[in-house]
């Protein structure tokens, strides 16, 4: 905020008694004012504020701007025991340019900002109001005015008094209706606490403040808590770049097709006057050998596993040659069949012979295994079918010797 020495000029009539401001007009009127000082001196060191009362007897200056607050409570605490009487506007804001001007620092900018929550007297109208408006102007005095309370009555003259001190948007007209807002809270989102940098640019410097916004970024004062309006901050920039790179790739794949679309015209082909169709400039057109071959060679590739498809291909392409060779295509398409069903049966009856053996391994085996039960169980029985065995076996030995002798026998006699 710029160097600045304000004068604040409080109400303090007996409509400040009524409790429709929580907790009474009065004190939600000096919380504001308080505020209003914190902000004031806080923003700036050498900044300055004073106090001064509109009602009771007569319109009186009760602390010259100063940067102690303690001055400030001090005199809002005794303003409070003097409630009485009626506003006079035009007055105490007569005598509040009167305090700015004999301020300590020349350097400092003067301002008035005046809490109005009575009705304004029937002799004041808006002729006066804007002669004390144009008075302030003319001294490089800014005013702003808070509305509240009696707003319907003073609106309107109030708003004349602020425009015709306007200059360069450094006065503020603000109305605060009631409401579960503190008056205090509203004052700092609101142009009168703003600074004027922040506040672009302005019209007539009014503002209705319902309870927040006050034209910040996000709705409050960032000065209050840097950490959430950085935050705040950080959130909206990252919101933008998703929204910049979404736009960027819808951007890039309209582009895209519409170069597809583009290179697709282009290679179309254009029909002439004598219904002949000629390829465009600048693309290429294949011969209609190379087209047939390559037919050629797909459907050779095709029927390689396929006989049937193959002798098919030949049948069609025979009827399609010649009427009178189709006969012997088909008898030779019919032999192909007859033999591949033969081929079928032969591997049907080589399967059924595998299956038979199959199951006299199996039998032999489960023979075998029921005569090693057996044995195991009856072990003499076991000896005596060995010897047996042995036996057959001598007895097949001397049958074959046997049968060698008398071969060789009949071999010499033959000689």
């Amino acid at each position: 905020m710029p160097l600045e020495a304000c004068m604040l000029v409080i109400d303090n009539s007996e409509y400040m008694r009524n409790g429709d401001y929580p907790p009474n007009r009065f004190d939600a009127q000096a919380d504001a004012v308080t505020t209003v000082f914190s902000a004031k001196v806080d923003s700036n060191p050498e900044n300055t504020a004073g106090v001064m009362t509109m009602a009771g007897k007569s319109p009186e200056v009760l602390v010259t701007p100063t940067q102690d607050i303690g001055k400030i409570l001090t005199a809002l605490h005794g303003s409070k025991s003097s409630i009485s009487g009626s506003v006079d506007v035009l007055t105490s804001i007569s005598i509040a340019q009167l305090a700015l001007k004999h301020r300590q620092n020349k350097n400092l900018r003067q301002r008035i900002i005046a809490f109005v929550g009575s009705p304004l007297s029937e002799g004041v109208d808006e002729k006066q109001m804007i002669k004390v408006g144009k008075k302030l102007k003319k001294n490089n005095v800014a005013l702003d005015v808070v509305c509240f309370g009696e707003t319907d009555l003073n609106e309107a003259r109030l708003r004349a008094l602020v425009e015709s001190v306007q200059n360069n948007d450094n006065s503020h007209f603000l109305l605060v209706p009631a409401s579960s807002h503190l008056m205090s809270d509203i004052l700092l989102t609101s142009p009168v606490l703003r600074d004027p940098s922040e506040a672009g640019a302005g019209g007539s410097g009014d503002a209705e403040m319902g309870g927040g916004g006050g034209g910040f970024e996000f709705g409050f004062d960032p000065s209050l808590d840097p950490e959430l309006a950085m935050a705040l901050r950080m959130s909206v920039e990252e919101a933008q770049a998703r929204q910049r790179n979404a736009d960027a790739t819808a951007s890039t794949s309209a582009a895209s097709t519409s170069t597809a679309g583009a290179s697709t015209s282009s290679t179309a082909a254009v029909p002439n006057t004598e219904n002949e169709v000629t390829p465009k400039a600048g693309s290429k057109a294949l011969p209609s050998a190379t087209s047939a071959s390559k037919e050629d060679e797909d459907m050779e590739d095709a029927t390689e596993d396929d006989p049937l498809l193959a002798q098919a291909i030949a049948m069609s392409r025979g009827e399609a040659s010649s009427g009178g060779s189709a006969a012997p295509a088909a008898a030779s398409a019919k032999k192909v069949v007859d033999e591949e069903m033969e081929e079928d049966d032969d591997e049907e009856d080589d399967d059924e012979e595998d299956d038979d053996e199959e199951d006299e391994d199996a039998e032999d085996e489960e023979a075998a295994i029921a005569k090693a039960i057996a044995m195991s169980m009856n072990p003499q029985d076991a000896d005596e079918e060995e010897d047996d065995e042995d036996d057959e076996d001598e007895d097949d030995e001397d049958e074959d010797e046997d049968d060698e002798e008398e071969t060789t026998a009949l071999t010499k006699g033959k000689k």
